[in-house]
């Protein structure tokens, strides 16, 4: 069972939130901090007894907007610990779902919290609690990179793995999956610098490919386009020339 703590400067919302959490069956104690400074101190006599002392957190649900440090200054903070507890950032704002992705949170809940949402980031946790409880052993592989995306008012993390290509839209980008598409705040240009080393690749102004999902790359009348699963994409002539090298030297050509 998971022991929590939760912290938020908004007494009411700091009682909901302890409220909800204590109702969940996979949560053993649910302590709550008014302000980052006491939050701090309590997770430091947490690091201090050991990942199986009596004074251990699991997890912190973190507001972010609170005076004087921040969720995210908190969140900073804990990522320079060796075992650090989880982080589940609670918020009213959505504009902070990319640092939150940077900063590895394992969920983003919107306020007013919904006792489902909750219970969905209550899940996630415990399941990665329940992974990585075993005896010692060998370092487990880095987990999958993700993104935060927003759907109807529900925070989900796509892998990376699992994007096929992106489509630019101004200052957003649209993530195309084998399971659909999901519109990010993020420009297309950051996107390319960041998964540069994970086989993504310009081959247009508005679009950004993985390199594995390219199947075809054609030739017509001077225009170049690849395919990548159903979808055909145009590819720029500035871009053409380094693509094909791409490709052909990842097939051994």
């Amino acid at each position: 069972m998971l022991r929590v703590l939760a912290v938020d400067d908004e007494e009411p919302a700091l009682g909901e939130l302890l409220y909800l959490l204590r109702a969940d069956p996979r949560v053993r104690t649910a302590e709550g901090a008014g302000d980052a400074t006491a939050a701090l101190r309590r997770i430091g006599r947490a690091l201090e007894s050991g990942p199986d002392g009596e004074e251990t957190i699991d997890v912190v649900f973190l507001d972010i907007h609170m005076p004087g440090l921040t969720g995210l200054d908190v969140a900073r903070l804990l990522a320079g610990f060796a075992r650090p507890p989880l982080v589940v950032f609670v918020t009213a704002h959505e504009g902070f779902a990319l640092q939150a992705f940077d900063l590895k949170a394992v969920d983003y809940v919107l306020k007013p919290v919904r006792r489902e949402r909750l219970a969905e980031a209550v899940r996630r946790v415990h399941e990665l609690v329940h992974a990585t409880a075993p005896a010692p052993a060998p370092a487990p592989a880095p987990a999958p990179e993700q993104i935060p995306v927003e759907l109807g008012g529900v925070t989900r993390f796509v892998t990376v793995d699992d994007i096929a290509y992106v489509e630019a839209h101004g200052d957003y980008a649209r993530l195309h999956t084998d399971q659909g598409s999901h519109l990010v705040r993020i420009p297309l240009s950051t996107l390319e610098e960041r998964w540069a080393d994970r086989g993504f690749v310009r081959i247009h102004r508005s679009h950004l490919v993985a390199l594995d999902r390219v199947e075809e790359l054609r030739l017509d009348g001077g225009a170049t386009s690849v395919r990548v699963g159903a979808t055909d994409l145009a590819v720029s002539r500035r871009h053409a020339r380094h693509l094909r090298d791409l490709l052909m030297r990842r097939a051994g050509g």
